[in-house]
């Protein structure tokens, strides 16, 4: 079935499925409507089943013409992207890796590993994007993303695991806070003086939140921010404690005025990893990069704990 479905029919078949009218799908392509009505015939009688329902508000896609939709967008844009990086070649790069990172990720050492690599490597171009956990897989999966980097509590069984750098989650808090010269925490100790809540539903507010059912207790925050950033603001202003990944938060103006305390607990260090399809599905430039940032994870003898 299928097997002589052409790049050109599947994008007049997308055209008519966006516009809901063969007549403004032809017009959209530059053709006639008969030569886009053949074109739509001729892939029905190729899979044996109707691909369109026509109805009194404009033409939809069937079931059947639902999965081609969904594969035919995914092919054309993935040829869109193949001639994209095609003619990168002819103006001097040597290679082009998609990158796709959670925003813990992202908010850490990331930005600095893949600058490196580029000076090194002047030729090769990567392009990153920011996505959740679970679209960092799927993207990885689908050949939409060449590398993901995310944290390790995700599935990702069946792809290609390396290790990467790894952040620990400490009590931030004023100099002037009575626990400022404490070496470590406990949880169970700090829970109620966690006064600042950061991106509720992210990782790091469902982490918490579920450590604090674990102990039949909930956390009440005073004050709820969308970021890290906006977290250290409210700690060093005064508001109160907040729990943060320190090597996210080291990095903000108004960090050096706080003090980050270790949590005692096991699951208080985050590890996270670079994903990708495996060798024999990765290009050189992408297993240069992934060698890259394994190797510049190693290098760092400062990125284990410390205060």
């Amino acid at each position: 079935m299928a097997k002589h479905i052409d790049f050109v029919s599947l994008r007049l078949f997308v055209a008519v499925c966006d516009e809901g009218n063969i007549a403004r799908a032809a017009e959209r392509e530059s053709l006639v409507a008969s030569a886009v009505s053949r074109r739509i015939a001729a892939i029905e009688a190729e899979i044996g089943t109707p691909l369109l329902v026509r109805g009194r508000r404009g033409i939809k896609p069937s079931p059947a013409g639902e999965t081609l939709l969904r594969q035919a967008q995914e092919i054309l844009r993935s040829i869109d992207r193949l001639n994209a990086e095609l003619s990168e070649y002819a103006s001097g790069v040597q290679g082009h890796v998609r990158v796709v990172a959670t925003t813990a990720v992202l908010a850490e050492d990331i930005a600095e590993d893949i600058g490196s690599f580029l000076e090194l490597h002047p030729g090769v171009r990567v392009s990153t994007d920011e996505r959740v956990s679970p679209e960092v897989v799927r993207a990885v999966r689908e050949g939409a993303a060449d590398i993901g980097v995310l944290w390790d509590a995700s599935d990702v069984s069946d792809l290609q695991v390396e290790p990467y750098r790894r952040d620990h989650m400490c009590l931030a808090v004023r100099r002037d806070h009575p626990l400022a010269g404490s070496t470590q925490v406990r949880f169970d100790d700090v829970m109620d003086q966690i006064a600042v809540g950061v991106a509720p539903g992210g990782m790091v507010d469902t982490l918490l939140r579920r450590e604090a059912a674990i102990r039949s207790r909930s956390l009440v925050h005073r004050v709820q921010v969308s970021g890290i950033d906006a977290a250290v603001r409210f700690v060093a202003a005064g508001l109160g404690p907040a729990i943060l990944p320190r090597e996210a938060a080291i990095g903000h103006a108004k960090a050096s005025s706080l003090i980050f305390i270790p949590l005692a607990e096991p699951w208080a260090e985050r590890r996270f990893v670079i994903i990708t399809r495996g060798q024999s599905a990765d290009s050189a430039t992408t297993q240069l990069l992934v060698r890259h940032l394994k190797s510049r994870t190693l290098a760092d003898p400062g990125h284990r704990l410390r205060r």
